[in-house]
């Protein structure tokens, strides 16, 4: 089982939305903050957004900014992700990664210690 399962990928026309959603494990021990990282084929995965643990203090990526929303729902253990205005550049395989280390968002990698197995979003033009 895993301890970080998204949903919600797809293909959508550019210009149209999508909603990733994140589970974490009930038998993982409680994620602070959280993220999602996406990447494409050949290229390293990038950052995309960030959320604390107490979901007040989101951090985004300059080339999501006002598109994407990060929020989450502690009490059901959920992420979430709702993308905007998507564009094709957009497209790539969206990961849900967390830690309990920290409670404030990062945009590195290198911060979160679970990684779930990605859901692929396709954007066309």
């Amino acid at each position: 089982q895993e301890d970080l399962v998204e949903s919600g990928g797809g293909l959508v026309q550019a210009g149209g939305s999508l909603r990733l959603s994140c589970a974490v494990s009930p038998r993982t021990f409680i994620m602070h903050a959280m993220g999602w990282f996406r990447q494409v084929p050949g290229k390293e995965r990038e950052f995309a957004a960030a959320i604390s643990y107490t979901g007040d203090i989101p951090h985004y990526a300059d080339s999501v900014k006002g598109r994407f929303t990060i929020s989450r729902d502690n009490a059901k253990r959920m992420v979430f992700l709702q993308m905007d205005s998507l564009k094709p550049e957009d497209t790539g395989v969206y990961y849900c990664a967390g830690t309990g280390r920290r409670v404030l968002p990062s945009p590195h990698l290198k911060d979160y210690e679970y990684w779930g197995q990605g859901t692929l979003v396709t954007v066309s033009a």
